[in-house]
């Protein structure tokens, strides 16, 4: 009995550092994903505050759902009419609640807001920004256009830039947040956290 207990005491005392540096090692894991998170939420705020528009052949308006496709337009339609580029193309496949495609909606807004027809294209297939990059790329390709203004809400514009360099566009991205001003505090953080995850997984290999 007595040598039983000595040796699940001996046990113990082996086993116990080894949970300690197993805390440590889980406890630094954590702090580093979590810093690693915020210096990345960082990153996507900043660079959203920042308008690098410039003459370009054609602006691109990403679709964001009916109220994103609309503040995006908002800001297309205003760049349109600064002469920023000739073309406004609207992207987007995925359906609003009002039953269009947000490439759709976002044309139905161009023409309220005085963008002719005629300079206003569509892509309404992709429902995603990588599709919308892949979509795009080709259809600028088709076309002739090598570079373009890239409008989105602010949080958006830094996985939407990598995801479309990564086609081979040359953007300019601007936010619509210049001509609609900005969301609410909750929506921002709401938004950012989204992009966090969405980022991280386009960012693993094979997506």
């Amino acid at each position: 009995m007595g040598q039983f207990a000595s040796t699940t005491t001996i046990s113990v005392r082996r086993i116990t550092p080894v949970w300690r540096l197993l805390r440590f090692a889980l406890a630094l894991a954590t702090l580093i994903l979590v810093g690693g998170a915020l210096m990345l939420a960082v990153i996507i705020v900043r660079y959203g505050t920042s308008d690098r528009a410039r003459p370009a052949d054609v602006i691109v308006v990403l679709g964001g759902g009916e109220a994103g496709t609309t503040r995006r337009a908002l800001h297309g339609a205003a760049l349109y009419r600064a002469g920023y580029a000739p073309y406004v193309l609207c992207t987007g496949g995925a359906i609003t609640p009002g039953g269009d495609t947000e490439a759709a909606h976002c044309a139905q807004v161009m023409s309220v807001e005085g963008v002719p027809a005629a300079a206003v294209w569509r892509e309404d297939v992709s429902r995603s920004t990588a599709e919308n990059a892949r979509a795009t790329a080709a259809l600028m390709a088709a076309q002739g256009w090598r570079d373009a203004v890239l409008v989105s809400d602010d949080f958006h514009l830094w996985r939407a830039r990598w995801l479309f360099e990564r086609q081979g566009v040359r953007v300019y991205p601007s936010p619509a947040q210049r001509t609609t001003g900005p969301l609410s505090a909750g929506e921002e953080f709401y938004a950012v956290l989204r992009e966090l995850a969405a980022w991280s997984w386009q960012a693993l290999p094979g997506n």
